[in-house]
């Protein structure tokens, strides 16, 4: 996210928590439309920017909340995809993100059963939204997180 936010001139800050607080109450509220509403129940209670908390609402498609500005956008956009990322990184020789290419991601969203649990529309219609060609999202979340591979675990060891 905070990547993102650096290429529209963004505030990096805000796009990075709010990439990082999206999912926090996943664990106790595992199940729509909980997640993430209760979770956005808490960070409002808790003084978080409104927009962070807009933004975490409107990542999920049933919280009804509409993706309005362009770190909603850029969050659901990421959102999937960069898991998926994660995951095709992690089964290549050495678990490493360099040198990964978006065609090879590309293949991997067609095999259904490779990372079932990641909804391939989401992931589709997060570029379509964010208005970037899905080859240049794809390519755009590998270098972000090939950026800070060794912090997540995708680096050469």
């Amino acid at each position: 996210m905070r990547a993102y936010a650096r290429r529209y001139g963004a505030d990096e800050e805000n796009w990075g928590i709010a990439g990082m607080l999206h999912d926090f109450d996943y664990e106790m509220h595992p199940h729509a439309p909980q997640h993430p509403v209760k979770g956005g129940e808490i960070l409002i209670a808790r003084g978080v920017d409104p927009a962070i908390v807009h933004a975490i609402l409107a990542h999920a498609d049933y919280s009804g909340m509409p993706r309005v500005g362009l770190l909603d956008r850029a969050l659901y956009a990421c959102d999937e995809l960069t898991g998926f990322v994660h995951a095709c990184a992690l089964v290549r020789p050495g678990k490493v993100i360099d040198g990964l290419e978006p065609a090879s991601v590309r293949r991997k969203l067609k095999d259904k059963g490779f990372a079932r649990t990641v909804n391939r529309d989401d992931v589709y219609r997060g570029a379509a939204e964010l208005g970037v060609e899905l080859d240049t999202h794809i390519a755009f979340v590998v270098d972000a997180l090939a950026s800070v591979a060794s912090e997540v675990g995708l680096a050469r060891a």
